[in-house]
């Protein structure tokens, strides 16, 4: 009897280390994170209407407004290419890190029932938002390429290039930025919940200080080292150089985009696995 309650002890304690990502035991678990990734992405537009058509809609609307506000009214540079294409691939990209930041940052708060109840990886939870809003990308991706198609075959001067391959990395730096803030920002809101509604509207505003509203290159220069800051610019400023062939395209600029999300992903996982030992008294 003494032995299965050191065992049950055992099994609901988390006992790893600051920086440790657990990835042997995530994919014991790996069963679990498919069931959090159905329930992520099922969940989002469930009893709607239109289902899944909004994965549609919400970017087309969007591009949209972007493409009328800011490429009609206000006249801004699109360095040549057609207005919706632009901002469809901004809107592409941002969508996702911004989407994957929003969702790990409640993780905690969100979970606490949970949590409480039963012992798995915690990663899994914030690790299944990351993927079941790469589902969402890759959707976004594929509205983006029937846009860049009909663009090409009426004619409009586009060029694809070798910057392309960086694609896959491009993805990573966007989920594991999220994924590493996310989980920062979801152990302090155990504590501090207004960082929630601090990432609602900050997440938005920052989205203004990226090229998918201006290409970089359009930026005043006394504005452009606010823009250089931000680590999304390096990453959706090559995402449109590889397929549009026009903006700015710099290996500093993207290492600047590695580095940081290096960097946030391992402080926000050092933070997440220190919170999560004893976050039930806080929530």
């Amino acid at each position: 009897m003494d032995t299965n309650k050191e065992i049950y002890a055992h099994s609901i304690t988390p006992q790893n280390s600051l920086f440790d990502l657990r990835l042997a035991e995530i994919w014991r678990y790996r069963d679990l994170l498919m069931l959090f990734v159905r329930r992520d992405f099922v969940a989002k537009y469930k009893q709607t209407i239109l289902g899944p058509v909004w994965f549609f809609i919400q970017p087309i609307f969007q591009t949209t407004v972007l493409a009328i506000v800011f490429g009609g009214m206000a006249g801004l540079s699109t360095d040549g290419v057609p207005p919706l294409l632009f901002y469809l691939a901004g809107v592409t990209a941002w969508n996702y890190f911004s989407n994957c930041l929003r969702a790990t940052s409640n993780t905690f708060t969100a979970n606490a029932g949970l949590f409480g109840k039963v012992y798995f990886p915690r990663a899994v939870t914030p690790l299944s938002a990351v993927i079941s809003n790469l589902i969402q990308f890759g959707i976004g991706l594929f509205l983006f390429l029937l846009l860049y198609a009909f663009f090409v075959i009426t004619g409009s001067t586009l060029r694809a290039n070798s910057a392309l391959l960086l694609l896959p990395l491009l993805i990573l730096i966007m989920g594991f930025m999220g994924l590493g803030l996310g989980m920062l920002v979801s152990a302090m809101t155990t504590r501090y919940r207004d960082l929630q509604y601090l990432v609602e509207f900050g997440v938005q505003l920052l989205m203004y200080a990226t090229p998918v509203i201006i290409p970089l290159s359009a930026v005043p220069a006394k504005y452009q080292s606010i823009m250089l800051a931000n680590p999304m610019t390096g990453v959706i400023e090559t995402f449109k150089y590889g397929f549009f062939g026009t903006g700015t395209f710099s290996w500093p600029l993207l290492g600047y985009s590695t580095g940081f999300t290096l960097i946030a992903f391992f402080v926000g996982l050092a933070v997440f696995n220190k919170t999560e030992k004893n976050f039930m008294d806080t929530v």
